[in-house]
């Protein structure tokens, strides 16, 4: 099936905010002044808040928060001190950056569009991108990781959040009805599945967002061979396994923390010390 997945994604995800998706509800002035005084939490992936030690020195620092908008992960950074600019494809969903933004007298920074396309900004722009699941949403991320890797400056940190592909094996309306039958393969694309599925054609027929199930080849061997080394891995999984079965099983969303070498290296190895509390 031929479609425009960026307009149609697009449009998709300006109606989940008007639908006040949790991904879609700003922080709350609390969160935001408990953030300016140096305590924040943020997520990458549906529960699991990323460990205080994953991220640099924040005060001055230019962060690129990657198909992040919403009014969530932005604004905290930007009141914990970073230099914030906001790329998402949704319009609506950087309006809610720029609301928190007006209404707690932030400074960031929003831009819209393609996550595999950040040509408008050049070469080593940002120390550090935070990029929560959200790759899900475009049929190729080997192009994300590249641009991520351009636009970082040597030393800087990519914090990225997935899906884990195993999800992608099951029906989702399956799923929820307690029925773990893998009918998938992977990789997948819904796309695939409009020819045969009445639930598929469903779903794009009401505007909800098309998904596509990346290999872990590409999610993980996709950063190390843009020419990032990985320095920290978690796993996560939804919180209540009543509403997930597949959740009480396994971990289904993956975190990792990654590090573009600077120039110098010493003997080929980096010079940077290991990720630690």
């Amino acid at each position: 099936m031929s479609m425009d997945i960026l307009n149609h994604n697009r449009d998709a995800w300006n109606r989940q905010v008007e639908q006040q998706n949790c991904w879609t509800v700003p922080v709350s002035t609390t969160r935001v002044d408990r953030a300016r005084g140096g305590e924040f939490e943020l997520l990458l992936t549906p529960t699991r808040p990323v460990p205080r030690h994953w991220f640099p020195a924040l005060a001055g620092l230019p962060t690129l928060c990657l198909a992040s908008g919403g009014g969530q992960q932005g604004p905290l950074l930007a009141a914990a001190g970073a230099q914030v600019t906001v790329f998402d494809n949704s319009p609506f969903q950087l309006a809610q950056d720029r609301f928190v933004a007006d209404r707690d007298h932030l400074t960031l920074t929003t831009v819209a569009g393609d996550m595999r396309e950040l040509a408008c900004f050049p070469d080593g722009s940002f120390g550090l991108i935070f990029h929560p699941c959200s790759n899900c949403f475009v049929p190729a991320i080997r192009p994300v990781w590249a641009e991520c890797f351009r636009v970082l400056r040597p030393g800087g940190v990519l914090l990225a959040g997935f899906t884990n592909p195993v999800r992608y094996l099951f029906d989702d309306a399956q799923i929820r009805q307690g029925k773990l039958q893998a009918c998938h393969q992977i990789p997948y694309s819904d796309l695939d599945q409009l020819a045969s599925s009445e639930h598929h054609r469903q779903i794009v027929a009401s505007g909800e967002p098309v998904e596509f199930g990346h290999t872990l080849e590409d999610q993980i061997g996709g950063q190390l061979d843009a020419g990032f080394l990985l320095t920290g891995f978690y796993e996560d999984r939804y919180p209540a396994a009543a509403s997930d079965p597949l959740s009480r099983y396994l971990a289904t969303f993956i975190a990792t923390r990654a590090w573009k070498p600077p120039r110098e290296v010493v003997a080929g190895l980096p010079t940077e010390p290991p990720s630690r509390p």
